[in-house]
């Protein structure tokens, strides 16, 4: 009899665990096809505003509030697309309906995913509909995932978008990528750090692909994995060239700019978290690692690289000959610092140590603000692209500052610009 009383004062624990650790949230959903069917019903511009005000946005939960947030929704993004997109919005309803029958399989895969991480920290999933730019994103402890982007299938509808992006995405969706996508954001609920660095984005976004997977115990259906497989030795060498630099939108969240080779980041994350879990010996250690790992660390997410063997250089010796590759500034006319220039100037002259590619330039105001800015346009590059050439207009006895940044600047062998906040300053002679 004590035996059976402490099995069933477990199971109760176990029950309270699962329904305190994963709180899950629909209402969104239901409020959004309630205010979307009364929207059909008129005309009247405001009114569908008022609608979509009452019916679901007032009624937000808090997930969606940060999702709105987050995303920069608001009354009239929800009210346009619902007008612009009738065909693909009936056609999707079904699926994010089905969502609610999931629950008990989202829960499972927490339960599953506890198991393989038991530090795993509480937190809450809210579906909600967004405004067809995001399937999914965290805030705190909280999961967020647009149930239109989400849920949508080969078969939903998508003959009212200009690109092929959604349709791409689609169609290697089924309602069964629920669990999964949301494992994936779960993780990010758990993990800490953030550098503006293609590495650590990689691996904080492929190593949540990874733990989805195992959770699953089943391969993940995702395209940019599929497509990266089919194309794995280009990737790798871009790979090499880019990864330490800051240039995120070439690897990730480009889906309507690169079409079938968009969010390849995902993919060498996930083939990098995948390969250090495979040599790790103690399995469960490597889950821990992968999970915790800091991404405010450069040093360690490069160990983390190195023992993954993902490259068979050394992290140490990729990283130096990364840094020899990249292009840097051997020239400023007139002289970076100069206290005499000339109120005669109309340009200013910038050299670099290799061609670089014309049209992709970054500059920023200095903390002095726009007054200080002395550039009026772009002239382009001359000298066989090593030059770049700027328009300025000055006046007498007078300071200016701008920066030149890393983020656009690259060498024709594809190596961001070494220099990455050059600032830039001379002061102009008296009359």
């Amino acid at each position: 009899m004590k035996r059976i009383s402490t099995i069933l004062l477990l199971l109760v624990f176990a029950s309270a665990f699962s329904q305190k650790s994963t709180r899950i949230f629909t209402s969104d959903i239901d409020n959004f096809w309630m205010a979307y069917d009364s929207i059909q019903k008129t005309n009247d511009y405001s009114g569908k505003l008022d609608l979509i005000k009452r019916l679901y946005t007032d009624k937000a939960t808090k997930g969606l509030k940060a999702f709105m947030d987050a995303r920069d929704y608001n009354d009239s993004v929800y009210v346009k697309v619902i007008e612009k997109y009738p065909k693909f919005w009936n056609s999707v309803r079904p699926n994010t309906l089905i969502i609610k029958t999931k629950t008990k399989e989202l829960e499972a895969g927490v339960v599953r995913l506890k198991q393989l991480y038991p530090e795993l920290k509480d937190a809450e999933m809210y579906f909600t509909i967004g405004a067809l730019n995001s399937g999914g994103t965290v805030s705190g402890n909280m999961v967020l995932v647009g149930a239109e982007l989400a849920s949508g299938t080969e078969a939903t509808e998508v003959s009212e978008f200009k690109d092929e992006w959604l349709k791409g995405v689609f169609a290697n969706q089924s309602p069964d990528n629920i669990v999964s996508l949301n494992i994936h954001e779960y993780i990010h609920t758990q993990q800490s750090g953030n550098q503006n660095r293609v590495l650590n984005q990689a691996i904080k976004e492929g190593s949540c692909d990874l733990i989805a997977e195992l959770v699953m115990n089943e391969p993940l259906k995702r395209k940019y994995i599929s497509y990266g497989m089919a194309h794995e030795a280009e990737i790798k060498a871009q790979f090499k060239k880019e990864m330490f630099s800051g240039n995120l939108p070439n690897w990730f969240y480009n889906g309507r700019q690169k079409g079938e080779g968009a969010d390849l980041g995902y993919y060498v994350g996930y083939v990098i978290s995948k390969m250090y879990y495979q040599n790790a010996k103690d399995k469960k250690q490597a889950i821990k690692d992968i999970i915790e790992l800091n991404y405010d660390d450069n040093k360690v997410v490069e160990d983390f690289l190195g023992k993954s063997k993902f490259f068979k250089e050394k992290t140490a010796d990729l990283l130096k000959e990364y840094r020899k590759k990249q292009p840097y500034v051997v020239k400023i006319d007139p002289e970076n610092g100069s206290a005499s220039v000339s109120t005669d100037i109309k340009e200013l002259k910038i050299t670099f140590s290799q061609e670089m590619v014309p049209g992709y330039y970054s500059f920023n105001l200095s903390d002095k603000g726009k007054e200080y800015m002395p550039m009026t346009k772009v002239k382009g590059m001359e000298n066989n692209d090593k030059t770049l050439v700027l328009g300025v207009d000055v006046k007498p006895g007078k300071e200016y500052e701008f920066i030149l940044t890393n983020k656009s600047f690259r060498s024709k062998e594809g190596y961001p610009l070494k220099d990455e906040n050059l600032v830039i300053k001379f002061k102009t002679r008296e009359k």
